[in-house]
């Protein structure tokens, strides 16, 4: 079980890292055109999340890595589960104002690649704090 977290820990961290430093280095108008949810959000906001995901990603994997802090692993999963959870109700949000086929698709999968990366961080979360602790 421990390699299976260590591979969930890894594709966690890639997602996360992609997506965080995304956030943090792409203008708004730019981020639009793959995530628009980010339209009515400031772009302080937008860049303060892309900040948690890439914290959250580092956390995933540097402790173990380093032996030094451990118990941040199951923190940052953590962190990266409420994440999710904000990622799921915006979307959610977004579904009721779709008014097309196509936009009311996008939403939905949303909703599913969230929910997806908050069970896999939850299992990291789980493992780590439990009987799979380092």
């Amino acid at each position: 079980m421990n390699v299976v977290l260590w591979i969930i820990q890894i594709l966690l961290a890639v997602v996360f890292a992609g997506a965080g430093f995304a956030k943090l280095t792409q203008p708004k108008d730019k981020l639009r055109e793959l995530m628009r949810w980010v339209d009515p959000v400031p772009p302080t906001q937008v860049k303060a999340l892309g900040a948690a995901e890439v914290v959250g990603a580092i956390g995933l994997v540097l402790p173990p890595l380093t032996g030094i802090a451990t118990v941040l692993t199951p923190l940052a999963a953590v962190g990266l589960v409420i994440v999710m959870i904000g990622g799921i109700l915006v979307h959610l949000r977004d579904l009721k104002k779709q008014d097309t086929q196509d936009g009311r698709q996008k939403e939905i999968q949303g909703v599913i690649t969230c929910a997806v990366l908050l069970v896999l961080a939850a299992v990291v979360a789980w493992g780590r704090f439990g009987p799979y602790a380092f």
